[in-house]
């Protein structure tokens, strides 16, 4: 019997990474996917069947991450990892003149600094270092739209994914040495259950700043949007692309109505695009 290929996928529990999973296993593959509790390890073991395995960590946590490794290369045995999916992330809101420097760090510790804890740990499974047998394995690491377009009042989330596109960019060409290819996912809305986390959000902190009813009208706007996104299996099937395709594109944008929400922003200038937002949210200059 043929040996499935493995993928480790983190933030499995619902949303993209969720969607990632489902279309892995349903096309042949076995998953290794992160979760942080319990319950929702049991829940997708479920709905999965053995072709999912749970691993428990929490991506800034390097000795669960260690203990993770050595869990799935014992699975392995002696086969290399086909692919890892950087997936799990974290949206800090708020304008940066007023957001606490501890939420900063929180959201660059988690979209980047746990990407790059994950690889080191995950890395040599892929091919880069070890005598495992099979051809290298390749890294998918999830952005957003977010990491070519700066959004007013996410400007910690996009910076971790402007600074993901870097990382991904130099981390490609540092592993060219192994023959382990990088490629990036950049998806634009997603039907995933951070819409309604989204709508609990508390902006009070920051409704006193002179921002307020631009605050509102982003958030209102931001949550519409994210309503009306792509099923989180259709960046599952990117995924699936970038993973098995003979000559992977370095970079998929998975974004609904993409010529609007994707094209057109890179094509306009800089200058004529921030006017846009500004009239569309409400942060034209004062008294002008």
């Amino acid at each position: 019997m043929a040996i499935k290929p493995s993928v480790v996928v983190t933030g499995v529990s619902t949303g993209i990474g969720w969607g990632t999973a489902k279309v892995l296993i349903q096309r042949g593959f076995r998953v290794f996917g992160s979760v942080r509790k319990q319950a929702d390890a049991e829940r997708l073991q479920t709905e999965f069947g053995a072709p999912f395995v749970p691993l428990h960590f929490d991506v800034t946590d390097e000795p669960a991450l260690r203990k993770a490794a050595r869990q799935v290369e014992d699975s392995l045995a002696g086969v290399t990892l086909s692919g890892l999916v950087n997936n799990a992330g974290i949206a800090v809101p708020g304008p940066l003149l007023h957001i606490p420097a501890a939420e900063v760090r929180r959201q660059l510790e988690v979209n980047l600094i746990g990407p790059l804890l994950v690889t080191q740990a995950f890395a040599p499974l892929l091919g880069a270092g070890t005598k495992l047998i099979g051809k290298p394995g390749r890294i998918v690491n999830i952005s957003s739209v977010a990491g070519k377009i700066g959004v007013p009042f996410l400007g910690p989330y996009v910076a971790s994914k402007h600074a993901l596109e870097g990382f991904s960019e130099c981390l490609r060409r540092e592993l060219l040495f192994y023959g382990v290819d990088v490629i990036v996912i950049g998806p634009g809305s997603v039907l995933t259950p951070i819409w309604d986390k989204a709508a609990r959000e508390d902006w009070s902190a920051y409704r006193q700043t002179g921002y307020g009813p631009a605050i509102e009208r982003f958030a209102q706007f931001f949550i519409d949007q994210g309503r009306k996104g792509l099923p989180a299996e259709r960046i599952g099937e990117a995924v699936h692309t970038a993973l098995t395709a003979s000559h992977p594109r370095l970079r998929y944008a998975v974004v609904p109505q993409q010529l609007l929400n994707w094209t057109l922003p890179r094509l306009l200038p800089k200058r004529f695009l921030d006017r846009l937002i500004s009239r569309q949210i409400g942060l034209a200059p004062q008294g002008r």
